[in-house]
């Protein structure tokens, strides 16, 4: 398979990447290196995947740049570029949200629409629910986004159905919910609780943290996105792809706690705009037609979290040290 990957120096985009490329397949990768956070981090997600003569780099910005060369030489095209977050989607920066969910989501579609016998896997998000009424939630009920992020993810949505309804583009959507693991972005909480931890400074919690989230492996993810890519008979299909277990964020400061051997002092602020009390995926249309079941609990992913982030911590020191003697010298 050769795969056009969008997002591919992103948090879930590299593992994606690394994993198709590890399987023998062809990737093209695209990335615009958006300012969400900085760019040598995502140049850092980019470092095993250069190693690979399967990999080809592109960077393009899919709001503007020439796409149908890019998905005619592809078998299969993951769409999971995109801006990401629920509190900074307010104010000015909303066009920002516009213009890299919505109209980049538009563009890469018309480009789709050309070469309709490709499969377009478009990675959503939990946050098109809002406050969900129904727990676990299925797909099919109204989705009420809490956030001007989530609703750029459902517009992104709806343009999928839009094209396949009109032009057979063979689209598949998932709704991917609060995805943890080695490389998680800076703004996530478990990023910013496991770099709390290993600096010793307090945690900021915006709650009590009794509220939950269906945490999710990004491991889990990328076989939940492959298997998308593969399985047949579920074009303009829509699921949920959730960890399989609602976990608050109290239970999961106390187990970043158990890895760095010690109490971790939280505080506790006013909940954020945009942020919902609680999330949990009824995940049985992806168990039924992708086979998917996630394997990974919140604990074994978290120490994998926790390890990656002792290890970006030493790097991060290491670089330090190395300009502290060059400025000595």
């Amino acid at each position: 398979m050769r795969a056009l990957v969008t997002g591919c120096a992103g948090f879930i985009g590299s593992h994606l990447t690394e994993s198709l490329l590890g399987d023998g397949h062809e990737v093209v990768g695209v990335d615009c290196f958006n300012d969400n956070y900085a760019r040598p981090e995502k140049l850092r997600n980019l470092e095993q995947a250069k190693d690979w003569d399967g990999f080809e780099f592109v960077p393009i910005d899919l709001a503007r740049g020439d796409l149908f060369d890019l998905v005619e030489e592809s078998d299969t095209v993951f769409h999971l570029a995109a801006e990401p977050g629920t509190r900074p989607s307010w104010g000015d920066r909303f066009e920002q949200y516009v213009r890299n969910n919505v109209l980049a989501t538009q563009h890469l579609l018309e480009a789709a629409r050309a070469a309709p016998e490709r499969r377009f896997v478009y990675s959503s998000s939990s946050s098109i629910y809002g406050q969900a009424e129904t727990f676990p939630t299925p797909e099919d009920v109204t989705p009420r986004p809490f956030s001007p992020y989530g609703m750029t993810k459902l517009s992104g949505e709806h343009l999928c159905d839009l094209y396949r309804g009109n032009h057979g583009v063979r689209t598949v959507t998932l709704r991917l919910f609060s995805v943890y693991g080695p490389r998680q972005r800076p703004d996530m909480a478990f990023n910013i609780f496991c770099r709390a931890a290993l600096e010793r400074s307090p945690i900021t919690v915006f709650g009590d943290g009794s509220q939950t989230r269906d945490f999710t492996y990004v491991g889990d993810v990328v076989t939940a996105l492959r298997l998308a890519a593969e399985a047949s008979g579920i074009d303009g299909q829509v699921m949920n792809i959730g960890g399989g277990s609602q976990v608050s964020l109290n239970e999961a400061i106390s187990l970043i706690g158990e890895l760095a051997s010690r109490k971790l002092e939280v505080r506790h602020q006013a909940p954020q705009h945009g942020d919902v009390r609680d999330t949990c995926a009824d995940a049985t249309r992806a168990r039924e037609l992708l086979a998917f079941t996630p394997e990974a609990t919140p604990a074994v992913g978290l120490a994998a979290q926790f390890k990656w982030m002792q290890g970006a911590a030493g790097r991060a020191s290491s670089a330090r040290n190395l300009a502290q003697d060059q400025a000595a010298s």
